[in-house]
């Protein structure tokens, strides 16, 4: 009888949940024309491109951290108040709604480039509109590469410490650029030892 009783007890939780589901459907409905046309617009809106266009939100007194997001996928917090405030390198890639988070959360950007960033007009970019002199590159082997290539960089700053890393597949402080690529010439400017055995090398770029 016990079995009975709880055999029945699953039977009407399960006409419970086909009750519900048929009730969901029944507000959900049918996709329409309207829908289709909505999801069109969505997505070609995440099609268009901005070109050569740029967000200013930082004050031209402020020191600011500018970060290479090429398709604009990386997050961040709300930048009001910040003392070092983020500025976005992308390309036209980006897509609005991206942007739109970018604006939402106070941090400028500047996107242009069709596939990737060019950086020259960055840089043009940078110091027309956002009055930036003068920047350090701190980024890995492919952007410093990129900047070197592009005529950017006029000076390279290099700590040698004192120990080996031998590990397969590391990627070099410059790295990346075509097999083809001539070597860049560099002078020594300025070097410094330290106690602990490490070396501060400067060296002005041969452009």
């Amino acid at each position: 009888m016990k079995k009975k009783r709880a055999d029945k007890k699953i039977s009407e939780q399960l006409k419970e949940i086909l009750s519900d589901i048929r009730e969901r459907r029944e507000k959900i409905g049918a996709v329409t024309d309207k829908d289709i046309a909505d999801h069109a617009r969505s997505l070609e809106r995440k099609k268009q491109r901005p070109k050569g266009a740029w967000q200013h939100l930082i004050r031209v007194t402020d020191a600011c951290e500018v970060v290479a997001d090429t398709k604009g996928t990386l997050l961040w917090t709300d930048q009001t108040g910040s003392r070092k405030p983020l500025l976005i390198l992308t390309s036209e890639q980006v897509t609005k709604e991206y942007l739109e988070y970018l604006d939402a959360n106070h941090i400028s950007w500047v996107a242009c480039g069709k596939e990737k960033i060019v950086l020259i007009r960055a840089a043009e970019i940078l110091a027309k509109e956002f009055a930036v002199a003068r920047m350090a590159i701190v980024g890995g082997g492919t952007i410093n590469a990129g900047f070197l290539a592009a005529g950017l960089l006029d000076e390279v700053s290099i700590l040698l410490a004192p120990g080996i890393d031998g590990r397969k597949g590391m990627a070099a402080a410059f790295d990346g650029l075509p097999m083809e690529t001539e070597p860049f010439q560099l002078k020594l400017e300025y070097v410094a030892q330290y106690d602990d055995g490490a070396l501060w090398l400067r060296y002005a770029v041969k452009n």
